[in-house]
């Protein structure tokens, strides 16, 4: 089954999936770029913060979500297009190229990497944020659950997200000639309302799997699956404490 996106639930938590983008985007140290591009952008608001940076550029939005590029079409200054990361080729070299909590869907993408390093002009810029809290309960729980029976049956090639290590990205791309920072942060996110680390992930590493599931066992998995967060996750008052790990690259190509 393909899953598909949506930016309504993705954006309720709009201000905290935007800070690790605003950190990644701080280290890039493009002056006047011509071509900057988000791959990956789902709806385009985060993108529209590179067309206020760099006004004279042009701005393009990739994502392979038909629904998430329809969305970013509503942005203003910006372009959109819908293209997969894994064969989508710019229209020249791209002097900022941002890949923002994208890579992790796409299985082996270290292998990717050599291909989006082709894609910078000359003295271009590579940035990238992966998650990397695959180990944390919020994913766990869901693997758990989604091996017993009777979900399993339904769920065996459902898309899971995966991602690596600081220094596995910084030698990655140092070994393709690029200069490169990689660091990690943390986040502690406090959440608000009923069951709202279910609506978190229910818009990002849920999804495809609650989406695969039969609308007759679709109940009884969600129902469990939001009392075990919220024995994970409980909230002691003042909200739900998520502690959310990122991973972050910022490189640039050789003039």
């Amino acid at each position: 089954m393909v899953h598909t996106w949506s930016p309504e639930q993705y954006l309720k938590f709009g201000d905290e999936r935007g800070r690790p983008f605003v950190d990644l985007t701080a280290r890039i140290g493009a002056i006047s770029p011509g071509l900057v591009v988000d791959l990956g952008a789902g709806p385009g608001t985060l993108t529209a913060q590179l067309a206020e940076r760099w006004p004279s550029a042009e701005v393009l939005a990739v994502d392979a979500s038909p629904q998430m590029v329809a969305r970013a079409q509503e942005v203003p200054g910006i372009g959109a297009q819908r293209g997969d990361v894994r064969s989508w080729e710019p229209p020249r070299g791209v002097d900022v190229l941002v890949t923002n909590a994208m890579l992790q869907w796409v299985p082996g993408h270290l292998e990717l990497l050599p291909r989006l390093v082709a894609m910078l002009a000359p003295g271009g810029w590579l940035a990238m944020q992966v998650p990397g809290n695959f180990e944390e309960p919020s994913h766990s729980i869901r693997r758990q659950l989604a091996a017993q029976q009777p979900y399993a049956r339904h769920l065996d090639g459902v898309d899971h997200p995966a991602s690596h290590d600081a220094a596995t990205y910084l030698r990655t791309l140092g070994q393709l000639g690029l200069e490169v920072d990689a660091w990690e942060t943390t986040y502690l996110h406090v959440l608000h309302g009923p069951d709202p680390v279910f609506e978190w992930v229910s818009g990002t590493g849920a999804r495809p799997t609650l989406q695969a599931l039969p609308e007759a066992l679709l109940p009884a998995f969600e129902a469990e699956f939001k009392e075990r967060l919220r024995r994970a996750y409980p909230d002691e008052g003042g909200g739900v404490i998520l502690p959310f790990r990122r991973i972050f690259a910022v490189a640039r190509k050789p003039a």
